[in-house]
């Protein structure tokens, strides 16, 4: 990804349109915490592919981490708060805790790196995305990595008939509510998340 501008646009892309699903997904859901587990997906991914953006084409800097790094520290505090029963929800709403989180300590490490004249023009190039706590950086990847690793699985045997942990299973023609639709964007969400991590 070093120096790539095409593997930035790419993460940008596989970013937006896994948002773009979440939010479709979240306007076909009644008020309650599937609905709101949806929002907190689609901002994920549309705040994802913002981050990736190569800097060629915007530099976010000054202000740009510090908003990062705002709208992830409420939507952290936000996934924490109760919003539904059940280990299902419990489980997505410390994932999104730990996600947002990880946007947040990404964006100060764009804060505090990349101050020199250097140019680079990779999404999360060194003079973006320098910086860091490597043991940090470590235990978030290898987080990120058996999430990965576990959404994969649970994608496999995923029929039409089977019933997604944060809600009822769909109706064949609801495209937008199929499991293992939401699998496959959870899956790209942690692949991205991975990726951008990788650089820091």
């Amino acid at each position: 990804m070093h120096g790539s501008p095409l593997v930035g646009w790419l993460l940008v892309a596989l970013c937006a349109a896994t948002g773009a699903y979440c939010l479709l997904q979240m306007r076909g859901e009644p008020p309650g915490p599937v609905r709101r587990i949806a929002a907190a997906e689609a901002l994920m991914g549309w705040g994802m592919a913002a981050m990736a953006v190569p800097s060629t084409a915007l530099d976010p800097r000054p202000w740009g981490p510090l908003a990062f790094a705002g709208v992830f520290a409420v939507a952290a505090v936000r996934a924490l708060l109760p919003v539904g029963r059940g280990a299902g929800f419990r489980g997505h709403r410390l994932h999104h805790a730990v996600g947002a989180l990880a946007m947040v300590y990404m964006a100060l490490a764009m804060m505090v790196g990349g101050t020199g004249g250097h140019h680079h023009t990779g999404p999360m190039a060194p003079d973006r995305m320098a910086g860091g706590v490597p043991l940090l950086t470590g235990v978030l990847l290898l987080y990120f990595a058996v999430y990965v690793v576990r959404s994969g699985l649970r994608l496999v045997p995923l029929t039409d008939g089977a019933v997604d942990g944060a809600g009822a299973g769909p109706s064949g023609a609801d495209w937008s509510r199929r499991p293992e639709l939401r699998h496959a964007c959870r899956l790209s969400m942690g692949i991205g998340m991975f990726a951008m991590l990788v650089t820091l």
